[in-house]
């Protein structure tokens, strides 16, 4: 069974309905005893880096993602759920994120011939080695939208880049923790084999 963390913000039915359409069993919860004994954890999320967070240590869900990360549970970040895992963000202040991996979220700084938000579809080079993109040939597409991206201070955590006017860190992976920017949920045939991939770990 795949949970899907209810914090109150996110992409919740869209992620539940892409599992389901690939033979998944997945559950939106908030409820610690469900996640912690899910086979795989997402964590969704759309709008604001302050609010989440707020949501997230108010249900204690911080916490929750803590003993998934000791447990080494396979957990899957998703646009804001990716940015949620690090250290900080710069978004409308600096604000405390999980600190899972660390690193900081940041303005995306606009380049000519590019507009903030990032919107739209976008080509994602990929590393050979990466699970989570497994069958999935370097250069595919994946769907966008977002204001800020996320700088890794480990730079071997990056599993793919997309070019946005500049480099974007679009897909982390460290052992059994992985995370995109993109909502593979929204990408189609690629997107679903991400999930896949996901569901296979």
């Amino acid at each position: 069974m795949i949970a899907i963390i209810d914090y109150g913000m996110g992409n919740l039915a869209s992620v539940g309905n892409a599992f389901a359409k690939l033979g998944y069993q997945a559950v939106i919860t908030q409820d610690p005893e469900e996640i912690l004994t899910a086979s795989q954890v997402v964590l969704p999320g759309v709008g604001a880096f302050a609010d989440a967070i707020k949501n997230i240590k108010n249900r204690g869900i911080d916490q929750t993602i803590f003993e998934l990360v000791n447990r080494q549970t396979p957990l899957l970040g998703v646009c804001l759920g990716y940015q949620l895992l690090f250290t900080e963000s710069q978004e409308d202040g600096i604000h405390r994120g999980l600190d899972v991996i660390p690193g900081t979220v940041e303005k995306i700084k606009a380049s000519p011939g590019y507009k903030v938000p990032h919107i739209g579809w976008n080509s994602v080079a990929t590393k050979a080695e990466s699970r989570l993109f497994t069958g999935i040939p370097t250069g595919s597409y994946f769907y966008f939208v977002h204001s800020y991206h996320v700088v890794p201070e480990n730079q071997e955590v990056m599993a793919a880049t997309t070019d946005y006017g500049i480099r974007i860190v679009c897909a982390v992976e460290e052992n059994h923790i992985m995370a995109t920017q993109f909502h593979p949920e929204k990408s189609g045939v690629v997107g679903l084999r991400i999930l896949r991939n996901f569901g296979e770990m």
